[in-house]
């Protein structure tokens, strides 16, 4: 629901995103190797003008606050790099290096920001890097600031929460395609930048496009109140799992009363289900980790800082943002399993709640990049499920058959854009959307229906305070107008195929078998996979792969998969799996039949129409 409550009279977000200000780089740009852009902070400059009528006033303000780049002191030793990327890097300065905390999406987003650190505070090297939890924009780029042979001559420690790494894979992994295809609304990737394209997605930017990398952790953090001295530097750590990552973790450092909150505690209300797709999180987890954080690290903090936004300073002013944003997800979660126990569904809860005055008079609770309403439905779907308990809607046709059906019973496609273009004129644009949804899935080349669904969702777009909801409509419409424009960014990478544990090795296959194709086919292989010290048997069966470890029986082939060989046989690159050491004994072509049995998803899929 829309946010009714603006408190522009408060205006210390703009003093503390400028705090500590130390210099940016001239050339906003970041190229690859290949001379391409992969990152531009330039092309938001016209974030500096006014308010144009086609961006929410309270996304205007926020967007202009989270496209300030620069590099920032945070407190004595830590600095930050904002703006270089969708989240932030920072460097914490030890007795002969620099510690680096969340190293970006990109390898070279990640080197341009350690650049511009090193231009102001002298060339260290780096001795520590700590991944604080499982998304891509917050270790991508890791090979930007060190290299792996680096890291393994000097012994540099790479710090994660545990099961960092399996959750770091799977995600992109099972429904990676899927995810992949629907970030490109969600980021606004093909939007041009501008008053009427993407102005930003609440919790940064955009995403940098460059190449993703990826560093294995060495020292896992497994319990709270573990500690490590890392280059002379204190650190203690709180794992926090289950909220806004599955494998994430706060961290104190005492000696400089200095606190990560990962992205826990944000300028914005978060994701409970992020649009592109993922796991529900849990708020209740959420929120009581955000009170144990209060309890452990706040009264000995003099500045809590994030992996996005900018930093908050003072003790008193700590407790009160950490106990604003625990209430936050609390209040959601609480106040909706009220609601549904009462019978609400999610659709009727997320219409009627309304967050506390307390909660609406300050800046870093409104939705930039969750929402109150696609927030409360998500935790409908945590508890309760897609089904709403109405029978009439157990058993729905899907879409393009439903969409028939409605522009049947409403005359046709014709006077159903009539009816539609009235509603639009009034302002009833979610009817409007909703109805010419059907036309366009009924009759996708009706022009008329398309072009006026376009301007819809466009209408909407511009009135939106929440980043990625503004995103979703102007692809929409951009795609409507034009044509499909894929998924132009990937979180995948060699260096993560390579760190697949062979289970999840066997799940990627699993999960692209053409079961009617694959029915009547009977294969065994084996698999020896040296580096991890493991074996195992593999049986495709009625159209199923499943894995056996250490199992028994005949198989039609064995193969030996050393770990650098993983990301080739993985990608279907057998040459390059050879290359890199894969040794087969049997028939061969066992393995090919397996392989032309397999249907991998396709990152250009319709959204936004049939």
């Amino acid at each position: 629901m829309a946010q009714t409550t603006f408190p522009y009279q408060d205006r210390d977000d703009f003093a503390d995103a400028e705090r500590g200000r130390i210099g940016s780089a001239e050339d906003t740009t970041v190229t690859n190797d290949a001379g391409q852009v992969v990152w531009d902070a330039g092309s938001y400059a016209f974030l500096d003008g006014e308010r144009p009528d086609s961006v929410h006033g309270s996304l205007w303000r926020q967007s202009g606050l989270v496209a300030r780049h620069g590099l920032f002191e945070v407190v004595d030793g830590i600095y930050q790099v904002r703006g270089f990327d969708l989240s932030n890097v920072s460097f914490v300065e030890g007795d002969t290096g620099v510690i680096v905390i969340d190293p970006l999406i990109s390898v070279e987003t990640a080197a341009a920001a350690l650049a511009l650190y090193r231009e102001h505070r002298g060339d260290r090297p780096v001795t520590g890097v700590i991944y604080t939890h499982s998304h891509v924009d917050h270790f991508g780029g890791v090979k930007g600031v060190l290299s792996q042979e680096d890291a393994d001559a000097r012994q540099v420690p790479v710090i994660a929460p545990a099961g960092f790494v399996e959750h770091a894979i799977s995600e992109n992994m099972y429904a990676g395609t899927a995810m992949g295809r629907r970030s490109g609304y969600m980021f606004g990737a093909a939007l041009a930048r501008g008053v009427d394209g993407a102005v930003g997605a609440g919790l940064g930017q955009t995403t940098s496009t460059g190449q993703v990398s990826l560093i294995p952790p060495t020292v896992d953090i497994t319990h709270t109140g573990q500690e490590l001295t890392v280059d002379g530097v204190r650190i203690v750590f709180q794992l926090t799992p289950n909220t806004e990552a599955p494998a994430e973790m706060h961290f104190h450092f005492p000696d400089r009363r200095a606190l990560c909150m990962a992205e826990n505690a944000t300028h914005t209300l978060h994701n409970l289900l992020t649009l592109r797709g993922a796991v529900v999180r849990d708020p209740h987890a959420w929120a009581n980790y955000l009170t144990e954080a209060i309890e452990l690290f706040a009264d000995s903090s003099d500045v809590a800082f994030a992996s996005h936004h900018w930093p908050t300073w003072g003790t008193e002013k700590i407790r009160t943002f950490l106990g604003l944003q625990r209430d936050l997800y609390a209040y959601l979660h609480d106040q909706t399993l009220r609601l549904l126990n009462k019978g609400y569904t999610g659709i009727e809860i997320a219409e009627r709640i309304e967050l506390p005055p307390a909660l609406q008079n300050v800046w870093h609770t409104h939705g930039y990049y969750g929402s109150v309403s696609h927030n409360v439905k998500a935790i409908y779907q945590r508890y309760m499920g897609w089904f709403d308990g109405v029978p009439s809607r157990l058993w729905p046709h899907p879409p393009e058959e439903s969409a028939r059906r409605y522009v049947e019973f409403m005359g046709g496609a014709d006077a159903v854009v009539t009816k539609a273009k009235k509603s639009a004129d009034e302002g009833d644009l979610r009817w409007a959307a909703q109805v010419l949804d059907h036309v366009v899935f009924a009759e996708p080349d009706h022009q008329e229906g398309r072009a006026l669904l376009a301007d819809v969702l466009e209408r909407l777009g511009f009135g939106c305070e929440n980043g990625i909801w503004r995103n979703f409509y102007l692809s929409g419409a951009t795609e409507l107008r034009g044509k499909n424009f894929g998924t132009p960014t990937t979180s995948s990478s060699p260096d993560m195929l390579a760190q697949l544990p062979p289970e999840m090795f066997f799940d990627s296959i699993a999960v692209q078998v053409d079961g009617p194709r694959a029915w009547d086919t009977e294969l065994a292989l084996g698999w020896h996979f040296p580096d991890h010290g493991e074996r195992f048997r593999t049986v495709l069966h009625n159209g199923v792969f499943t894995r056996v470890r250490d199992g028994k029986g005949d198989v039609d082939l064995t193969l030996t998969v050393p770990r650098a060989a993983l990301a080739g046989l993985a990608s279907g690159d057998l040459d390059a799996a050879a290359a890199a050491g894969l040794t087969m004994d049997g028939d061969r072509q066992a393995l090919q039949t397996l392989l032309g049995l397999l249907d991998p998803g396709d990152p250009q899929f319709n959204i936004v129409e049939p």
